[in-house]
């Protein structure tokens, strides 16, 4: 072929190439994209942002969840049981305890929810006595242990916390925490075993008041919250959205989330600006919260984030974020979404490495053939001789719609190893069974659940020695019975 000829043919393929890849469609997951010159079309320009604020608003509704659910118990605490900035109240019964995400029915639970800029330094005081417990930021990172877990080591001691930006003091007597943000929560779980005599004899020398150098101000005593309803769990709908804009405008911004903020604006969610979405912001919003908590339920009751406990086992550690919610490469997004989405608080001795104090919590949400547990099937849990706990074991069935206690006309979620009536085998096991109905002569073991409905379980070790942390003592999955 002559060159001149050559040439003209090979402009004419270049430039039918190039008139393809100018008018090009890509199929994609999220439909087809076009390019006009090279560029996105008009309509596949506004088909990618949609799609951008709709994958940010899902990962903003897992990195707000244990924020958001904070919040909604400091709303609680303020407009439902009507408590003071910092009035400690006391959650001792089931009822009480029901607003709570995945608490033990067992343990009584006393806490407050403290807005730092309100009251200023505030100071927690504690008798001695056993109790356990912790002061929480908004991101329930642990600021401080309290009680057999904390520096007091269950001997009493009074803990001055401090507002962001307050000048640093060292008053004699007292242990000194400094928040990085506006909100705490402090509370503590009354350990002994007479639970009447630890509510008689220990929650009256619990206090709480404000601090100044010259001394104590509005000193502060227990109440009990009361028998009313409530919840601490993350709404669902807008409502999701305007609890985390409101934790967005109290809270100090951390350097960790400014990326996550920087991507909120175009959700209308800014920090010192008012949440007022328009119409195409809202609809991305109502969907990213039903995507959103699909994504954390997902993380959470089929985590990827930990292996099983023991091998081939469907029970795997509850608790799977730090104390500090980091690790050296890295923040741990879905571990704390994973136990901030079904629960509520963490310590230092719910994560304990030291047999015989402290707690350790595992998870089960499926059988042992691998399938769902549901209420309209009956299981039996068969627990070994020997639980590995200095202090007591219990096992409890929550709601998986609500993470709360589920409500049966039975009013006892939960079987423990402090139950009066517990029954055991001869070999020193005990059966534990969860179903609509109690399997005939089983009734003092059994723990009702509701049709219609799914549950899981987890089963707490109070105190949890050696043979747990080596794994010699191995819990069964649930087994499904006629």
């Amino acid at each position: 072929m002559p060159p001149l000829r050559a040439f003209i043919v090979h402009a004419a393929f270049a430039l039918a190439a190039s008139s393809a890849i100018a008018q090009q469609s890509v199929d994609t997951r999220i439909g087809k994209l076009t390019f006009e010159s090279g560029y996105p079309s008009q309509q596949t320009v506004a088909k990618l942002y949609d799609e951008m604020d709709f994958q940010r608003a899902t990962q903003a509704y897992i990195w707000g969840i244990p924020a958001v659910g904070l919040a909604e118990w400091r709303l609680a605490h303020r407009d439902i049981f009507k408590g003071k900035n910092g009035e400690m109240l006391s959650y001792l019964d089931f009822k009480e305890k029901l607003g709570i995400l995945t608490p033990n029915y067992t343990t009584p639970y006393i806490a407050t929810l403290v807005d730092l800029q309100e009251s200023g330094p505030i100071v927690v005081e504690l008798p001695p006595g056993l109790m356990a417990g912790m002061i929480l930021d908004a991101w329930q990172r642990v600021l401080a242990d309290l009680g057999v877990v904390g520096p007091d080591q269950g001997k009493g001691g009074k803990y001055l916390i401090l507002p962001p930006g307050h000048k640093p003091v060292k008053p004699k007597g007292y242990y000194v925490v400094q928040s990085p943000g506006r909100t705490v929560l402090a509370g503590v779980r009354l350990l002994d075993a007479d639970k009447e005599k630890a509510i008689r004899e220990l929650i009256p020398g619990i206090k709480t008041y404000k601090w100044s150098p010259n001394g104590k101000v509005d000193v502060m005593r227990v109440r009990h919250a009361g028998d009313l309803q409530w919840s601490q769990m993350p709404p669902r709908g807008m409502a999701y959205w305007e609890s985390l804009n409101k934790v967005v405008q109290s809270e100090p911004v951390m350097e960790r989330d400014r990326l996550i903020l920087a991507q909120l604006r175009f959700l209308g969610i800014e920090k010192g600006k008012p949440f007022n979405p328009d119409a195409r912001q809202k609809k991305i919003l109502e969907d990213a919260v039903v995507v959103g908590e699909a994504m954390a339920k997902a993380n959470t009751s089929d985590k990827r984030v930990e292996p099983p406990f023991w091998p081939g086992s469907n029970w795997k550690h509850a608790l799977v974020v730090s104390v500090d919610q980091r690790m050296p490469g890295y923040d741990q997004l879905d571990e704390r979404a994973a136990w901030f989405y079904e629960a509520v608080v963490i310590s230092k001795g719910m994560l304990t490495q030291t047999p015989g104090v402290g707690q350790r919590y595992l998870a089960s949400y499926k059988d042992h053939d691998g399938n769902w547990l549901t209420g309209a099937s009956t299981y039996r849990l068969r627990i070994p001789p020997n639980p590995p706990t200095r202090q007591f074991w219990s096992v409890t069935a929550y709601d998986e719609d609500t993470r709360q206690m589920g409500v049966t006309p039975q009013g006892r979620p939960d079987i423990s190893s402090r139950k009066e009536d517990l029954v055991r085998n001869s070999d020193g096991s005990v059966d534990v069974y969860f179903g609509q109905k109690a399997p005939a002569g089983k009734e003092a073991n059994w723990v009702q659940t509701t049709p219609g409905k799914g549950w899981f379980s987890y089963f707490r070790f109070y105190g949890p020695t050696k043979p747990f942390f080596d794994k010699t003592w191995v819990l069964p999955d649930f087994e499904k019975v006629n």
